[in-house]
């Protein structure tokens, strides 16, 4: 038994110091790969956490443009409101005098008519309106006069076709853009209860046509819609 224990003891302290030897080199792999998986972990969360930090600015700056983008359009909006209200006070109770041509300047003034033939329009304006008489012939305007309400005006012109056209409204704004033309802008209009009405062309010769304009229905004399651009 002596001499077989001898034997053996060698061996057993050859195989524990190469055991020992691989365990070191193992746990230092291993030290080392844990430390690099830390290192990564670390890298991936401090990556992660800009790209997080990152997103919340961007929202951040957007959600400040939108509120800029109201706030500027709110202000725009109270801007518009408070002048728009500063012309309705200024102008609300302005009135042309009838037979006043404001668009003189484009369309010229209302002469008489001095030949053998010649025809007239008479308007006779609602109690609740004024109205802008624009008369065309081949197209352009002729004719032009402003009416006040519950009043009357006569055209004269030499006898051919022409075709009438009436804008109702109140409070008169001469600044108000109404058209762009081969004269040059348009300016001059109502700022509220505005209306466009227009009847067919009528041929005239040695007539007197007559108009009574009355805003209801049921009315002696229904006028077309019309706008603007075929007004002026």
């Amino acid at each position: 038994m002596k001499l077989k224990i001898k034997l053996l003891l060698p061996f057993f302290f050859l195989a524990l110091i190469i055991s020992s030897c691989e365990s070191r080199v193992e746990k230092e792999q291993r030290e080392a790969k844990e430390l690099q998986q830390r290192i990564q972990i670390k890298a991936r969360k401090e990556k992660e956490a800009k790209e997080v930090a990152f997103q919340k600015e961007q929202k951040r700056i957007e959600r400040e443009k939108e509120e800029t983008a109201k706030r500027i359009k709110r202000e725009a909006k109270l801007k518009k409101e408070r002048e728009e209200k500063a012309i309705y006070d200024r102008y609300i109770n302005n009135s042309l005098r009838t037979g006043d041509t404001p668009y003189a300047y484009c369309f010229g003034s209302n002469n008489s008519c001095s030949n053998n033939g010649c025809s007239q329009i008479k308007v006779t304006t609602p109690v609740n309106s004024d109205v802008l008489v624009t008369i065309k012939k081949n197209g352009k305007v002729y004719r032009h006069a402003y009416i006040n309400s519950n009043s009357s005006y006569t055209f004269e012109f030499p006898n051919g076709s022409y075709q009438t056209y009436f804008y109702y409204g109140k409070g008169w704004n001469p600044n108000k853009i109404m058209k762009k033309t081969n004269c040059g802008t348009l300016k001059g209009g109502f700022i509220t209860n505005e209306h466009f009405g227009k009847d067919n062309l009528q041929t005239l010769n040695n007539n007197i046509l007559e108009y009574e304009l009355i805003l209801q229905q049921n009315g002696n004399f229904s006028t077309k819609p019309s706008n603007s651009e075929e007004a002026f």
